[in-house]
């Protein structure tokens, strides 16, 4: 089963349809996906999202679906890691602008962009398009910015004070 050469990427593409799948039958999203060698050790970790939370049994039952079909498409030994991404979870991917739609988000800019002098705020997801980028509220102002995605440093969901 050890095997030396493979093509990291290419096993990503077999495995990304199952993940879906399997995801979607108990009602979830995956929203990241990864296959990383970490000393010397191959893990794939599958990060999960569902509205009211994922829960341990979410995790479990995903775990148990994809495990008879994994060591077919995987030709090392592997770790499993299926988890939630956690409350204050960075958005990495177009996929994740669009799923937290109406949620508030501390954003971080590379650079200032026209609309604003302030490359740090708090605002809320109103829209996410491809050719314009993310589209949001400042909380402050009420002012919406259209940011386009490579002046984005880094996007993270916001943990409202309880």
């Amino acid at each position: 089963m050890e095997q030396k050469h493979f093509n990291k990427n290419e096993i990503l593409e077999k495995l990304t349809p199952l993940i879906d799948n399997t995801a979607m039958r108990y009602n979830m999203i995956p929203l990241e996906i990864d296959f990383t060698k970490e000393s010397g050790k191959w893990f794939l970790r599958i990060f999960l999202y569902k509205e009211e939370g994922v829960t341990l049994d979410d995790c479990e039952n995903v775990s148990r679906s994809l495990n008879p079909f994994l060591d077919e498409l995987i030709p090392v030994k592997f770790y499993l890691e299926v988890s939630s991404p956690g409350l204050d979870r960075k958005l990495k991917s177009e996929k994740e602008f669009i799923i937290f739609q109406g949620k508030t988000i501390n954003l971080k800019l590379k650079t200032k962009i026209e609309e604003t002098e302030e490359k740090q705020f708090l605002c809320k997801i109103l829209d996410y398009d491809k050719e314009q980028g993310l589209k949001v509220e400042k909380l402050d102002t009420k002012e919406e910015l259209i940011i386009p995605k490579d002046k984005i440093y880094k996007a993270q969901l916001h943990i409202e004070d309880i």
